[in-house]
């Protein structure tokens, strides 16, 4: 098994576990834990299992597991380091970066740093549950 396969099977594996109900006894409470990144699927493979998203493009949909109609943004067309909202009113909660860049996605439509941000990698990524509302989002040149 390479190293990519390892990474999507561990990623699907974490992704299982945290959708499947708790059947043993309740623990002792235990310390808060840290936040953690959300998760993120690089399986161009299994792309359209987790949502059809071509080449090239940034898909955006507007409810988690890559349901509703997606906003999909080009490479070609699209500003680099340009700060893009999403349609008036509207917001994305999963998404794929297939654009070859990386993508930094904003809670603020505005896309000020106050508010939640988190950068993914451009060459086949996919989030199934964004942590947060997306309303905006920069293509970087590398």
């Amino acid at each position: 098994m390479n190293a990519k396969t390892a990474t999507v099977l561990t990623g699907l594996a974490a992704l299982l576990l945290a959708t499947l109900p708790a059947t043993a006894a309740p623990a002792a409470p235990a310390a808060p834990a840290a936040p953690t990144a959300p998760a993120v699927l690089t399986a161009p493979a299994a792309g359209a299992a987790l949502g059809a998203c071509g080449p090239g493009r940034l898909c955006l949909w507007p409810k988690p597991d890559f349901k509703g109609r997606p906003w999909t943004y080009e490479l070609a067309t699209t500003d680099l380091d340009s700060c893009v909202a999403l349609p008036a009113g509207g917001s994305a909660q999963s998404l794929a970066v297939r654009t070859g860049r990386p993508v930094t996605t904003y809670q603020s439509a505005e896309c000020a740093e106050t508010g939640e941000f988190e950068t993914y990698p451009g060459r086949g990524t996919w989030i199934p549950q964004a942590p947060y509302e997306v309303r905006a989002f920069k293509l970087w040149e590398r």
